[in-house]
């Protein structure tokens, strides 16, 4: 068996040392590769995966909307959210799943966080965040959407809106909200490369958990301005996590070893660095 990673970049993904450790702990005979994959060759990349007989792949930033027109079929969850971050080959035909938004309500649920009633500030509009925001919908939490483009803000709004949850749009900056928030979720690439984030979080509410989805750095400056303010903070390691056993479960159809998959997480990453 043979899975693999796309999108571009890759070399920083960690996902490969959860999965083979999966694999291993099964009993199973399975690789799992990192293949760069650019936006402009997503066609190429998808036949040399079909071409080298692939059984399933993830897709990570900038692919996961792309490769949304390449698919034969999507679960109901990619279809929610318009992107795909886990494809399986089923009979020669691709099937396009998304393993983040319940990945991301896993990581908090096993933290103790409670999502009912919340206050919910997402940071970015992109693919992460629309299938956060999807996952959301069915929580009974409101969510303020906030986005460099407030255009993207508003059409992902729009869309949690018609999934029956409760949603508003703005421009990226510091504001009211910053007092009121229960939880803040981080999913641009901002401080991917350990960049001071650009967004002051001065004043933010200090029993709001604030949580970026970048896992490498560990702490992100974005963490740091929360921490500082009294709030808890955590990383994208969790979520990748829980995104990496639902997909692993959907290629594979068992449970997978999710305290094997944790610890080869929490190894030592190296010169590892970025969110998935």
């Amino acid at each position: 068996m043979k899975y693999a990673i796309i999108g571009y970049p890759v070399e920083h993904s960690l996902s490969p040392k959860m999965h083979e450790a999966g694999f291993k702990a099964a009993g199973l005979p399975a690789t799992y590769d990192r293949i760069t994959v650019q936006p402009t060759q997503l066609a190429e990349g998808i036949g040399y995966l079909k071409n080298n007989h692939y059984d399933g792949w993830n897709v990570t930033y900038p692919l996961k909307e792309k490769i949304v027109p390449y698919m034969d079929v999507l679960t109901s969850e990619a279809q929610r959210i318009g992107a795909v971050n886990t494809v399986k080959v089923q009979n020669g035909r691709l099937v396009g799943h998304n393993t983040d938004g319940g990945g991301f309500i896993q990581a908090l649920l096993s933290k103790g966080f409670v999502f009912e009633g919340k206050e919910i500030v997402i940071l970015g509009a992109g693919g992460a965040a629309k299938a956060i925001a999807a996952a959301l919908a069915s929580l009974q939490a409101k969510m303020l959407i906030l986005n460099r483009s407030e255009e993207k803000a508003v059409t992902l709004a729009g869309q949690v809106n018609r999934l029956g949850g409760n949603a508003v749009s703005g421009l990226l900056a510091p504001g009211c909200w910053l007092k009121a928030v229960d939880l803040l979720i981080q999913t641009t690439s901002i401080g991917m490369k350990d960049e001071a984030y650009t967004i002051d979080l001065q004043g933010l509410n200090p029993s709001a958990w604030a949580v970026d989805l970048i896992y490498h750095p560990a702490v992100t400056d974005f963490m740091a301005q929360a921490d500082a303010c009294g709030c808890r903070s955590m990383n994208g390691l969790d979520m990748l996590l829980f995104q990496g056993v639902l997909a692993w479960e959907f290629w594979l159809e068992q449970k997978a070893p999710l305290d094997i998959m944790r610890k080869a997480l929490q190894e030592k990453p190296g010169d590892n660095r970025g969110a998935e």
